[in-house]
Parts: structure tokens; C-alpha cells; sequence
């Protein structure tokens, strides 16, 4: 850039925190969200959030209180309350009569198509907790998770949620090492991966990430991995460990479809998150159920201006 026009360039950079645009007054006398619940937020945050979580969601257990700020910067939000996020997320709206309405549209890359209503989206989480739990995992253990973006992601994330286990996303793109430190810092026991997946329209193997990070070679501590289930997505050879790796379709297929979702205390972790590692070793981030769905779901309806109509948060 020619240098007589940085100084303009940063001038205008620097006052785009103050510029503000404003909606047409049509559109703000429609807006799901109004003045009204900017005051009501500012003068009661916990009473304001209680009630949004009341609203939006769906309690197996009502909570008694809204926020517990004694021990900052510890909150625990929704005290005493249980929910289960799989069953917010699907279970009720199939209830409510909206299980052929569609959940997921998924096109890969190499343009292959897959359509899930809520129903089927449903039966599909309620086979994989089934085929989790007879694979060890319960409430409270940790699943990395190690997929390209294909719906058994999405459908490994809401069956650790149903039954109380906590899911570890990790980017299929990271190397067996930071897979590897991922793993053993949440000590997980399961890792759920594909045997490959497809960038700019070539096939690129994942599992042979998974074989190495697992394996015992420069480590004499081992691993806490028990079992690692592969789905099969482009068809790629892989290694197999007997015993330890299974396909996809040989259990979360196989397993049956009932499953009953039981309440979580709002508080116990849903997920953790790690921070990408390039200033430092990768710091996990842990998010419970509660907030973090209350979050969401307000979230949700109010950033997009989504009504009661169609609205399944």
C-alpha cells in the first residue's frame, strides 16, 4: 500500500468501534428483541438469565437459584437445577410434534448429500450413547473427538452430552502430537475418528494420526485410551487394532435406538475446549451444561430474530 495512504486507512480503521447503524423503525417494532429486555437485563442480570433459561429450556430439575457468585471468579449458574443438553437439543421437539422437520443438511465436499430430520437425528444420538456405554464409557469421562466435519460429529457431541460424558473437540487438521496432548491432559477414554476425510477434493487419512498418537513408543506412561471407533468416510486403508478400534458402522449401527436422557446438574461439564498451543502448552477451557445452554439458546433466538414459529432452540 503506498504509504500516502496508511495514515487515511488506519485514521478510518480506528473509528469503526464508534460507528453505529441503525435499524429502519419497521424493523425495530418487529425485532424479537427490544429495548424493554436491555433494561430488564440491567437491572436484574441473574433474574433476567433466569428467566431465559426458564423459557428457552427444557429442566428435568427446576434450580433454585440463579447465580452463585461467593467464591469468585468461580460462578455457578442455575444452582440445584438438572437439564440434559441432548435432550434440549432434540428429544423435546420430537415431543412436541416436530420430528419430521429437518435438523441437519449436510453436503460434503466430493458432493455427497445427507438429510436428517429431528426424529432421525434423535435415533441416531440415542444408538451411539448406547454403543458409547457399551463400549465403558459413563458419566464424567472424557471423549476426544477427532472427525472431519460430517454429521456423526454432531451426533458423537449430543450422545457424550446424553449421558454425561465430556467431549474434547479436537481439529482434525492437528498433528498426532497435539492430539496426543490433548489426550492425556483430559485423560480421555474413548477417541472417535474417521479413517480419512477429503481437502480440496483429495482424500487425506486421519486415523493414522490417532495410530501414532496412541502409540507407546517415546512414552512409557501409555495411554488412558480404551477404545477408538472409525467411521468410515473415503474408503481409505487403515491399520487395525483389534480390540481397540471399531467401525462405526459395527456399533453405533448395531446398537438399539432406546435410550432414556437423564438430567444433569447444571453444573457438570459438558465440554472442554482447548486453546490452539501456538504461545504455549494448549490450555483446556471447560464449559458447563446449564449456562452454556441458557447462552445459547437466548443467543440464538436473539442475534438471528428467530420467533416462536419455526423456532427450535
Amino acid at each position: 500500500m503506498p504509504r500516502q495512504f496508511q495514515g487515511d486507512v488506519l485514521e478510518n480503521l480506528s473509528q469503526e468501534e464508534n460507528r453505529q447503524f441503525a435499524p429502519s423503525a419497521e424493523f425495530a417494532a418487529n425485532a424479537v428483541v427490544t429495548a424493554a429486555e436491555y433494561a430488564e437485563a440491567a437491572a436484574d442480570r441473574p433474574a433476567f438469565w433466569a428467566k431465559r433459561a426458564r423459557e428457552l429450556l427444557t429442566w428435568s430439575r427446576d434450580f433454585t437459584e440463579a447465580l452463585d457468585w461467593t467464591t469468585p471468579p468461580f460462578a455457578k449458574w442455575f444452582v440445584g437445577g438438572e437439564i440434559n443438553a441432548a435432550y434440549n437439543a432434540l428429544d423435546r421437539h420430537v415431543e412436541a410434534g416436530h420430528g419430521d422437520r429437518v435438523a441437519i443438511y449436510f453436503e460434503g465436499e466430493p458432493g455427497d448429500t445427507r438429510t436428517y430430520t429431528y426424529a432421525q437425528l434423535t435415533d441416531e444420538v440415542k444408538k451411539a450413547a448406547n454403543a458409547f456405554e457399551s463400549l465403558g464409557v459413563a458419566k464424567g469421562d472424557r471423549v476426544a473427538v477427532y472427525l472431519p466435519m460430517i454429521p456423526e460429529a454432531v451426533i458423537t457431541l449430543l450422545a457424550c452430552a446424553r449421558i454425561g460424558a465430556i467431549h474434547s473437540v479436537v481439529f482434525g487438521g492437528f498433528s498426532a502430537e497435539a492430539l496426543r496432548s490433548r489426550i492425556d491432559d483430559a485423560e480421555a477414554k474413548l477417541v472417535v475418528t474417521a479413517d480419512g476425510t477429503y481437502r480440496r477434493g483429495k482424500p487425506s487419512a486421519l486415523k493414522p494420526a490417532v495410530d501414532e498418537a496412541l502409540s507407546h513408543e517415546g512414552n512409557a506412561d501409555g495411554h488412558t485410551v480404551q477404545n477408538v471407533v472409525v467411521v468410515k468416510r473415503n474408503g481409505q486403508d487403515v491399520d487395525w487394532h483389534e480390540g481397540r478400534d471399531h467401525w462405526w458402522a459395527d456399533t453405533v449401527g448395531t446398537a438399539s435406538a432406546e435410550h432414556t436422557a437423564v438430567g444433569h446438574d447444571s453444573e457438570h461439564p459438558l465440554f472442554i475446549l482447548y486453546t490452539s498451543g501456538t504461545t504455549g502448552k494448549p490450555k483446556g477451557i471447560l464449559h458447563t451444561t446449564g449456562g452454556y445452554l441458557a447462552q445459547g439458546a437466548y443467543t440464538h433466538k436473539a442475534v438471528f430474530d428467530l420467533g416462536v414459529e419455526g423456532h427450535l432452540p
